[in-house]
């Protein structure tokens, strides 16, 4: 597969930042009348000490630098740097896509729960994402957040699809992070760059943002039955999709850390279907060969679209149509295998055990 342009300038990290692609983070916007009108009554009991947590801020020192970011920065391959760049560019952009979302809530909501939750997570994804371009200003790159968020496209979805969306964006995002740093932890000489000690409990802090979101669905029985199973199945797949085809675009990464990203990628599937049960009634059957051969097919797909857009001119484009049909009927059959159904738990929230 041909790699992307090379991040050399900060031009060129904007540029990556505010792509919007199938495999780019990003902007939302939502409906924050409907927002306002959330009820977390049913509930309160496990709400109210969610907000303890949020209110305790078991991170509050953890987000602090050590000398060590600047000097293994300048170390390393121009292959791992790349790579490495094109992921923290990817994780700065989704942690700011959150920051901005949660905020844009908290302003425009007077429900006193979805107010003061609002007010807790941007404070975490303020954090991180500044944390993310620290890292990236070591290597004399980073992103102005600011003109970020006035400039890159915004995409409005509808409440219950935020919902969908970043739960499993946050509880992969958990999922990614602990299955790292386990693995660092058990390879301590595979860990090539300082930040990857920070990520056991910077993931516990996207732990809980998936425990809100699973309160806010669970207290609201429509949100996660009937046809609505049914959205919940098309953003399960969207999100593990996404994370297969581009996890498979970083073999030096993955390959620095140890990791095979068929193996990673499967063990963060995993956790997050199992994680997932105390919302969802269903999660995909990841075991189904089927459902491994239609990943592998969208890779291909993706493999060859970038070939074809490498190419240009009218060939390249009709490739690329054709390709993209495809991927559209690739999806699909995936979208209608067989899933795993279960009964929801009595008791919603669960510790980050992994």
């Amino acid at each position: 597969m041909p790699t992307q342009d090379a991040i050399a300038s900060a031009d060129d990290v904007s540029r990556r930042a505010h792509a919007n692609t199938l495999l780019s983070p990003k902007f939302y916007s939502t409906d924050y009348t409907a927002m306002d009108r959330l009820d977390v009554n049913p509930v309160r009991a496990e709400w109210d000490a969610m907000l303890k947590e949020y209110e305790g801020d078991n991170n509050i020192d953890h987000f602090q630098r050590t000398p060590e970011f600047a000097a293994e920065a300048a170390a390393l391959p121009d292959e791992l740097r790349q790579e490495f760049l094109d992921f923290l560019i990817s994780s700065i952009t989704s942690e700011f896509s959150g920051c901005v979302l949660y905020n844009e809530i908290r302003k425009n909501v007077d429900n006193p729960d979805i107010k003061k939750l609002m007010t807790y997570m941007t404070r975490d994804e303020s954090r991180h994402a500044g944390f993310i371009n620290q890292s990236l200003k070591d290597f004399d790159l980073g992103v102005d957040l600011g003109n970020l968020k006035r400039t890159k496209a915004y995409t409005y979805f509808k409440p219950k699809y935020i919902f969908y969306a970043t739960y499993l964006s946050e509880k992969i995002g958990y999922a990614r992070y602990i299955t790292i740093y386990r693995q660092l932890e058990r390879h301590p000489d595979k860990r090539f760059h300082p930040i990857f000690k920070w990520f056991e409990r910077w993931c516990n802090d996207e732990f809980r943002h998936g425990e809100s979101f699973a309160l806010i669905m669970r207290a609201d029985p429509k949100l996660v039955s009937g046809l609505n199973v049914w959205w919940i199945r098309f953003f399960q797949l969207a999100v593990y999709a996404t994370m297969y085809v581009r996890d498979h675009t970083r073999p030096t990464l993955h390959r620095a850390m140890g990791l095979d990203p068929e193996a990673y990628d499967y063990t963060v599937f995993r956790i997050t279907s199992e994680i997932s049960k105390q919302v969802f009634p269903v999660t995909p059957d990841i075991d189904n060969p089927a459902f491994r051969r239609g990943l592998e097919r969208l890779f291909a797909i993706s493999s060859a679209m970038a070939d074809a857009k490498a190419r240009g001119g009218l060939v390249g484009k009709l490739r690329r149509a054709g390709l993209a049909l495809s991927g559209v009927a690739t999806f699909a059959r995936l979208y209608f295998l067989p899933v795993v159904r279960h009964d929801l738990p009595a008791r919603i929230r669960m510790e980050a055990a992994w």
